[in-house]
């Protein structure tokens, strides 16, 4: 099952050179970029890692990427996903999500149905990953 959270999701992963005009219109925009990872990417984990500090101050894309490379490198099988932050007044959160790197297997999640009192029912979604092992083995 492929996971469709964020810009771009439903298209095919993205090339490092598409990658790098994305961050370059980021940059452009006068947005904050930051690298995040995880290994739970349930819908509501809305906090992912960071890799390194929010790139507020830089300016060049090839940096941003770079930064990428060294978070796939050292997170080969996790997600990945880099965000950018719009820090403008009356704005004040991210604008543009992407992610960048994928586990080769995404074994997806299940709905679980459950029984109230007053046949009310409920449902949550559960992930494969996050029952099958814990938290930083999971792919």
């Amino acid at each position: 099952m492929r996971l469709t959270q964020g810009t771009f999701s439903f298209l095919p992963d993205l090339t490092d050179e598409q990658i790098l005009k994305q961050v370059e219109y980021a940059l452009d925009k006068g947005f904050a970029v930051g690298i995040e990872y995880t290994d739970d990417p349930h819908p509501r984990n809305t906090f992912w890692e960071m890799h390194g500090n929010p790139m507020f101050d830089l300016q060049d894309p090839a940096g941003v990427l770079m930064e990428i490379k060294d978070c796939r490198k050292a997170f080969p099988n996790h997600y990945i996903r880099v965000t950018a932050f719009d820090s403008t007044h009356g704005v004040e959160s991210v604008v543009l999500s992407f992610i960048v790197n994928r586990p080769q297997d995404e074994p997806g999640f299940r709905l679980v149905r459950s029984e109230g009192p007053g046949r009310q029912i409920h449902y949550r979604i559960e992930g494969y990953a996050a029952q099958a092992r814990p938290e930083g083995a999971r792919y």
